[in-house]
């Protein structure tokens, strides 16, 4: 127990926690990503992958569950570690020294609250249908006659909405910005590769942050602009 705290009260340990659950979000967000994307296959796809997941029932809510410990695990860390540092510089630098560093890193507290309203609005919206409770009655009549709930509909009208686009656009904005320097931290953490390939990290980071935002903004543009009914 008393390992267990000390490896928590550490700074090392604190940035692994990060980067573990950094890791769990980004698969998360990836695959979830991936599985939306089924949009431009039609309702039939949409809708038939909603309910598949659906028809999980408990393991569904198992990795919730998960997802959301991973979460507040997260959130609770990044802050412990912001006042940690803050601490140890008490006194503010009389020249901005983090010239060199990239926004990306100077601005991960306020993108990583970004993601936090965003999540929770996400979840009012689509989940929860608390935002828009009129779609969340929508039904859909699969090819083998299973009546579903309309996933595809729901997302079409949600995205026809421009404050809503827009909205949803702004935050993947944040979501690629949090990325493109935690992917790159998280290794980093983690110890798996040597300092010298750091720039290479970068890249590759910058790289799949730019895949989720073009991604996952494809959808409501896409919608906003007609291309997809």
């Amino acid at each position: 127990m008393t390992l267990s705290l000390d490896f928590f009260r550490s700074s090392i340990g604190k940035k692994i926690i990060m980067a573990v659950t950094g890791f769990i979000w980004f698969g998360f967000v990836i695959a979830h990503m991936l599985g939306n994307l089924q949009i431009y296959q039609g309702p039939e796809k949409l809708n038939g992958y909603a309910k598949f997941l659906k028809d999980l029932g408990g393991l569904l809510w198992i990795a919730r569950g998960g997802l959301l410990v991973a979460f507040v695990g997260h959130v609770v860390v990044a802050i412990l570690l912001k006042k940690q540092n803050a601490a140890a510089r008490p006194v503010g630098y009389a020249k901005n020294a983090t010239i060199q560093a990239s926004t990306a890193s100077t601005t991960m507290i306020y993108s990583g609250l970004m993601l936090l309203t965003f999540l929770v609005y996400h979840l009012l919206h689509f989940t929860l249908g608390v935002t828009n409770p009129d779609h969340s009655s929508l039904e859909y009549v699969l090819k083998n006659g299973e009546v579903v709930h309309d996933v595809y509909a729901m997302v079409i009208l949600g995205f026809q909405q421009p404050a809503i686009a827009v909205a949803y656009i702004v935050f993947m904005f944040f979501l690629a910005l949090h990325f493109s320097h935690a992917l790159g931290s998280m290794f980093q953490s983690l110890g798996i590769v040597a300092s010298k390939h750091n720039p290479t990290l970068q890249k590759l980071a910058t790289t799949l942050a730019i895949i989720v935002f073009v991604g996952n903004t494809s959808m409501p543009l896409s919608i906003l602009l007609g291309f997809v009914k």
